[in-house]
């Protein structure tokens, strides 16, 4: 099977680019992921956008491929208890420094996100893109629609809202098939039969 190399994302001249090392070769999922980012992308920029009625959560997981669905539209949206859910279910926490140095999301199958509030009841999702990008984040924020971002253009986005403080945002590694998470490493479980 032949694979796609990856190429610059353009959805207008006000839009910053998603743009992959030009030296790998796009997987599938990596495809795919582009096309869901310059979907929200291209969203953003309508006049009167439905995508306003959408979640933070909803476009952060969306982005990252988290369920399956045709577009962004039929996603079912996620408020703040089931992101809450799927961040207990489906990742584990990891430290800021555990984020990987050379990392884009079209060229891997890891998937981070920064969360900004508590972990049981987060404010904002943003996704992890690009680690080589002054803007390494992709959400959508309350008034600006979605993009890329810094980690101080989100800080300073959210820090006092619903009291949270710069050392309120937290990292996350979504959990592979098959994978244990962190916490439950090392334990040992013992299955009764009746």
């Amino acid at each position: 099977m032949k694979t796609n190399q990856i190429h610059e994302i353009d959805v207008g001249s006000s839009t910053p680019r998603l743009i992959a090392s030009k030296s790998k070769a796009m997987s599938a999922e990596g495809l795919r992921t582009k096309e869901r980012i310059e979907e929200i992308l291209t969203m953003c920029a309508r006049e009167n956008p439905v995508y306003e009625q959408i979640s933070t959560y909803s476009v952060a997981l969306y982005a990252m491929g988290f369920f399956p669905c045709a577009d962004l539209m039929s996603f079912q949206d996620v408020d703040s208890r089931e992101a809450a859910a799927v961040l207990r279910d489906y990742f584990t926490e990891i430290r800021e420094e555990a984020l990987p140095n050379d990392y884009h999301i079209l060229d891997s199958r890891d998937r981070y996100l920064m969360v900004g509030g508590d972990p049981l009841f987060p404010v904002h999702f943003a996704v992890f893109v690009d680690s080589r990008s002054p803007s390494p984040f992709f959400s959508k924020l309350p008034f600006f629609g979605s993009g890329f971002d810094s980690l101080e253009e989100l800080k300073n986005e959210f820090i006092g809202i619903d009291g949270i403080k710069s050392s309120d945002f937290h990292y996350f590694k979504k959990i592979g098939y098959g994978e244990i998470p962190l916490e439950s490493r090392g334990k040992i479980y013992i299955v009764k039969n009746d």
